[in-house]
């Protein structure tokens, strides 16, 4: 007990003295808490500008145009005379897309013909066309089935009959855990995970591979043994975590206005063996590497592998099985859907058992990993010296 304590008190110390080690754990915390989350403030898009082609002239043409513009998703900036002027609009970035409503397009609607408009978006932008795509296709929507419905009542159908003939399944959406639809609500909770896994990832390992410099003990305590250097060091990797979890999970989500459920309890629960599980592996990491310039080119080339192998960007179901299998042994992985659960969604920790249980598998088998290789190290070291 007493070679873990000082174990800890030793790597505490290193953590706060070494000027890397700081910046990359809380220095890189508040950058990224600023920076990040930035792009995804407003939650959602909101009036993307596009244009009307309206080769009707008519009074439900402008009518159509009108609700366009006042939905929330998209503004009406240009009114143009022919596709051709708002196909130069939209290759110059000025407009996101262009809606064409077609000659006799109020005549087919009163006729009871279809009477199809033309969306043209800018796909290169994912989230832009897919807004735009929404936001016209429910106008257009709306507005066919007020036209109908009144077109079939004017027949002298009942009202509520041509109701439920326009329209017989209407859906009320109800979104929850993100009443606002946003994209932040959807990423800054994974994101706040994955960026703590890289910067704790990346200080342990390079807590492993500096050696001792003028006014700063080395790498670890004299007559230490293997077990008790390995389980002091992740003690105060738990006590750096005790400042970091707070921060990422409770205090960011309440600045950015994220959806917070979660119980204290039950996310510093969740978090003890995501911490133990990342520090167990930037220990095994740094031990194998042996040199902070290769932890650091390690870490570069495995930030985007790990980012997407995390689920995080991509569904994990859709990763290829053996992909999926290494991204098992990745803690983010299973940390982003339990934490998120559990921040937002106020799940228990029976809730996210699978998760939890995983992690807890991940930090005890990267801490025996571990264990074997500072064992490993102790002896080649202890051998160097006797030949000294």
């Amino acid at each position: 007990m007493s070679g873990i304590l000082k174990t800890f008190r030793h790597e505490l110390g290193r953590i706060f003295a070494l000027k890397a080690i700081f910046s990359t754990l809380f220095v890189a915390a508040l950058i990224y808490a600023v920076y990040y989350p930035q792009p995804y403030r407003n939650e959602a898009l909101r009036d993307v500008p596009i244009a009307v082609v309206d080769l009707d002239g008519t009074t439900a043409s402008r009518e159509l145009a009108r609700r366009l513009d006042a939905s929330s998703d998209v503004a009406v900036a240009m009114a143009l005379p022919n596709l051709a002027t708002a196909e130069r609009e939209v290759f110059k970035r000025t407009l996101s897309g262009a809606v064409v409503i077609p000659l006799h397009f109020e005549r087919d609607l009163l006729h009871g013909r279809a009477s199809p408009i033309s969306l043209y978006s800018d796909a290169s932008y994912f989230l832009i066309n897919s807004r735009v795509a929404g936001a016209v296709n429910t106008v257009a929507r709306s507005y066919g089935t007020e036209v109908e419905t009144a077109r079939l009542i004017g027949l002298g159908v009942d009202p509520a009959v041509a109701a439920s003939a326009t329209s017989p399944m209407p859906l009320v959406s109800i979104p929850l855990f993100n009443p606002q639809g946003g994209y932040a609500t959807y990423v800054l909770p994974g994101a706040f995970t994955i960026i703590m896994q890289q910067t704790l990832l990346i200080a342990v390992c390079l807590l492993a591979t500096i050696a001792g410099m003028p006014g700063v003990a080395g790498q670890s305590i004299p007559n230490v043994g293997a077990t008790a250097t390995v389980l002091g060091k992740l003690a105060a990797y738990l006590a750096v975590a005790a400042l970091l979890v707070p921060f990422y999970f409770i205090v960011l989500p309440y600045f950015y206005n994220i959806p917070r459920l979660g119980a204290l309890g039950t996310i510093a629960l969740l978090a003890l063996p995501f911490v133990l599980s990342v520090s167990a592996l930037g220990m095994v990491i740094g031990l194998m590497l042996r040199s902070p310039l290769t932890v650091q080119l390690t870490a570069a080339a495995l930030g985007m592998p790990l980012f997407f192998l995390s689920g995080f960007s991509w569904p994990i179901e859709a990763v290829p099985p053996v992909l999926r299998a290494v991204a098992q042994l990745i803690p983010g992985s299973m940390a982003i859907t339990g934490m998120t659960q559990v921040v937002e969604m106020g799940a228990s920790i029976d809730d996210v058992r699978v998760q939890f249980l995983g992690l807890w598998a991940l930090a005890a088998g990267y801490t025996l990993l571990a264990i074997l290789l500072e064992w490993r190290r102790q002896r080649r070291q202890a051998a160097r010296s006797a030949l000294a």
